[in-house]
């Protein structure tokens, strides 16, 4: 699995259709035959096939640092681990909602953690669904 890098990457992907949403997340993916290549550079905005994931945390919804990378690593660990396996494609899980201040009164802690990783795979899971039903 490939990691998002530049902006193009990332707004290209955004501008893909949601495949997910919980009441924190939504997953956008866009499927890479149709990424059209980076002008600009003269080079494709997806160099290898596969699958790439980026993580997008805003300051918005997340106010310190410590709890944007932490959610960032959960979002990378647990999209590792997904089985079945996401598609070859460009996905991007954005933060749509901040978490509860008064629940959560750490930056980061294990309570955080595991409810960010919950939601994770309940975000995941509907994916799954969707291919299942054939609606993907």
């Amino acid at each position: 699995m490939q990691r998002l890098k530049t902006r193009p990457q990332f707004q290209a992907v955004l501008a893909g259709t949601v495949l997910s949403r919980t009441p924190h997340f939504a997953l956008h993916c866009l499927a890479l035959p149709q990424v059209t290549p980076n002008i600009a550079a003269n080079a494709p905005l997806f160099p290898s096939h596969g699958v790439w994931m980026g993580a997008m945390v805003p300051k918005r919804w997340a106010k310190r640092a410590v709890t944007r990378n932490t959610i960032k690593r959960q979002i990378y660990a647990v999209s590792q681990g997904v089985e079945p396996p996401l598609q070859a494609a460009a996905h991007v899980v954005r933060l749509r909602a901040g978490f509860d201040k008064t629940r959560f009164v750490s930056a980061t802690s294990d309570v955080l953690k595991a409810a960010v990783r919950a939601e994770l795979q309940q975000l995941f899971a509907g994916v799954r669904v969707r291919a299942v039903q054939g609606v993907a």
